[in-house]
Parts: structure tokens; C-alpha cells; sequence
């Protein structure tokens, strides 16, 4: 699997939105969306994220609209489609719960993503590589 941001803002889309991280590799294309909340409980639902038993946040639905971005982007110049999996990462949580009962969005702790490695049978060597190509151009992604 590689990894893929580029400079500190991860991968940038139009509207002053970036994907965090992509990872492409055999196991197909992820993308990352980090969120850090130091010390803190994390509940997950369906739709929504509370933070310390706070205000709802879109997290999830704003994971799958990134991902959505980049299957557009990625599929406009692959010549074979691409499926990108949503995916939230929390970093420094205390607690991680996760209630969700649709599974469109993998939910992680940090020392979690690991997990992801090892995973293959969605693409093959030369798409991989093609979609790795493609993530790598800046001007791909300046309409996305």
C-alpha cells in the first residue's frame, strides 16, 4: 500500500477542501480523513459524530463526500472504475465507540489503520499504479 499527501494540507480539492490521506494499493483506494481530539471520548453513529457527549458533527457524511470527490477525480482518467472506501481516523481518543450499523465508512483509532495493509484483491498491480499516477498529478484534482 502507499501512502499519499501531498504537503502538509493533504490532497487538495476546489472550495478549501483537501482529503487528508490516500492509500492505494492492492487492497483498494482509502480515503482518510483524520480528526484529532486529544484526550477526549468519541461516540460514531450513522451519520454523525459526538466528541465528549457534544454537538453532533457531519464527520461521516463529510468522509463520504471526500471519498465521492475522488472516485469523480480518479475515474476521469483510470480506464477502469475505482471504488475509494471512506474512511475516519481519531487520533489521541480516549475513547472510541462505534454504533453505526451501515458500514460505507471504516471508523479507526490511529494505531488501527495498520489493519488496512495487508488487504488485497480489489486491484491489480498496473492499476494500482495507474491509480497511483493519477493521485500524484496536482491538476487532476484542481476541478475536483
Amino acid at each position: 500500500m502507499g501512502l499519499l499527501a501531498q504537503g502538509t494540507g493533504g490532497v487538495p480539492l476546489s472550495g478549501k477542501v483537501d482529503v487528508d490521506h490516500l492509500l492505494i494499493g492492492p487492497g483498494g483506494v482509502f480515503s482518510i480523513n483524520t480528526k484529532h481530539h486529544h484526550k477526549k471520548a468519541v461516540w460514531v453513529g450513522d451519520d454523525s459524530v459526538k466528541v465528549d457527549h457534544g454537538k453532533p458533527a457531519p464527520y461521516v457524511r463529510k468522509s463520504r463526500a471526500e471519498a465521492n470527490r475522488v472516485v469523480r477525480v480518479l475515474e476521469r482518467y483510470c480506464d477502469f472504475p475505482v471504488r475509494v472506501q471512506p474512511v475516519l481516523v481519531f487520533v489521541g481518543v480516549t475513547e472510541l465507540k462505534v454504533v453505526a450499523s451501515q458500514l460505507d465508512v471504516r471508523v479507526y483509532e490511529e494505531r488501527q489503520v495498520a489493519s488496512l495493509a495487508p488487504l488485497s484483491g480489489v486491484l491489480m498491480a498496473d492499476q494500482v499504479e495507474q491509480v497511483y499516477s493519477v493521485a500524484r498529478h496536482r491538476q487532476a484534482w484542481s476541478k475536483a
